[in-house]
């Protein structure tokens, strides 16, 4: 036994509470995570604000600006875009909520004296017996006698729609006073930040949190210009075919579209059900079929490839998973963290899967070849396996 022994052990042993310590503070971090998750949102909305302008406040000061006056002015145009955004959409949307609301009979009786019928008949089911008027109210009686009576549950219901609408209008007054401040000091919170970074891991983990930046950065522009151009595409495409309500609709999937396939999904679902309410005859799908096909093929082949690419690595499953789990775990903060979250991972999947490739683990005695060629991603290495038919 030579005399370095003892020392390599209490450096395991050493390396291996460090890591007890790291995945303590881990679990320690989503436990908050998840009893904070409805306070954390605005700060986590500014906080992607935020770090979306800081390349804009750069390159200002990259023209002999000083920080504050970049940040003014960055600032100063992010709000204006959101007040002209303001300025537009809300008069239309206004205005085909209120068309809604007068059509809303019209949808009904339609839906109840054509669509179920025509799925009764065709899938032989019985949706009639399950909106009968006194199986509705016998149900609703009884839970809410559950509940502890009429009175009771509407004040319930009542109240946490109030706090909730209040937490709502909260947050929205807090967004743009903590996006200024978090702008302002960026550069503080990256240095207080990476101050809290171990000295021996610094260059990997400014190598790793560069390459998660710019991948994200790029991904989210990216999928915000598709978003919008799809939205405005389905909403002009669906108000010419004849749809009464084809802004709003084409508005909600194309703000659905940031998840993979639901876009597409709320459009013909929700098109389809508004043009044979409207007009009550097959034909008239056509209008919503032609813009459907538009809207996919200047996606797949023009918006997509050009303004996102491959820039997170990730794939349409990926990204779907990323953002249920993360409903699930966090609600809607989960769902804002997801993406973001699932870009580092697989920056951290990519830097793990290189280091396995050249670890003892992977080659065993033999020495390292030299034709071993290293995935830019794992996704890109999956999709080079050949699968037989």
């Amino acid at each position: 036994m030579n005399t370095g022994s003892p020392r390599a052990s209490l450096a395991g042993i050493a390396a291996f509470f460090q890591r007890v310590q790291f995945a303590a503070i881990a679990l320690a971090v989503l436990w908050l995570l998840a009893h904070l998750a409805s306070v954390l949102v605005p700060f986590a909305v500014a906080l992607l604000l935020a770090w979306l302008g800081d390349p804009f406040v750069r390159r200002l000061q990259g023209y002999k600006l000083s920080r504050n006056l970049a940040v003014v002015v960055v600032y100063l145009v992010m709000l204006l875009i959101v007040v002209i955004a303001a300025l537009v959409l809300v008069p239309l949307i206004e205005h085909q909520i209120a068309t809604l609301i007068a059509a809303f009979p019209r949808y009904r009786d339609w839906f109840l004296a054509t669509a179920i019928p025509w799925v009764e008949s065709h899938f032989d089911v019985r949706i009639t017996e399950w909106l009968d008027t006194g199986r509705i109210t016998a149900w609703v009686e009884e839970h809410w006698k559950q509940a502890g009576g009429y009175a009771t549950t509407v004040l319930s219901v009542v109240s946490r729609s109030g706090f909730r609408v209040l937490g709502w209008a909260v947050n929205l007054v807090l967004i743009p006073i903590l996006t200024f401040f978090f702008l302002r000091d960026w550069d503080e919170v990256v240095r207080r930040v990476a101050s809290l970074v171990p000295r021996d891991h610094t260059d990997l983990v400014h190598r790793l949190a560069k390459e998660s930046s710019e991948v994200l950065r790029s991904f989210l522009r990216g999928q915000l210009l598709v978003m919008l151009i799809l939205a405005v595409l389905y909403a002009v495409g669906l108000r010419v075919a004849g749809l009464e309500l084809g802004i709003l609709i084409g508005l909600l999937a194309g703000v659905c579209s940031f998840v993979p396939y639901l876009g597409p999904i709320v459009l013909l679902t929700l098109g389809c059900g508004a043009a044979l309410a409207q007009y009550g005859d097959w034909h008239y799908l056509l209008g919503v079929f032609i813009v459907y096909g538009v809207g996919q093929l200047l996606e797949s082949y023009v918006l997509t490839p050009k303004l996102v690419g491959k820039s997170i690595g990730l794939g349409e499953v990926s990204v779907i998973f990323a953002v249920m789990a993360g409903e699930a775990l966090f609600g809607f903060l989960g769902m804002l963290l997801a993406l973001p979250v699932a870009a580092v991972a697989n920056v951290l999947m990519r830097h793990v899967h290189q280091t396995y490739l050249s670890s003892k683990l992977y080659r065993g005695d033999e020495p390292a070849q030299s034709h071993i060629i290293v995935p830019d991603s794992i996704g890109e290495a999956l999709n080079d396996i050949d699968i037989p038919e």
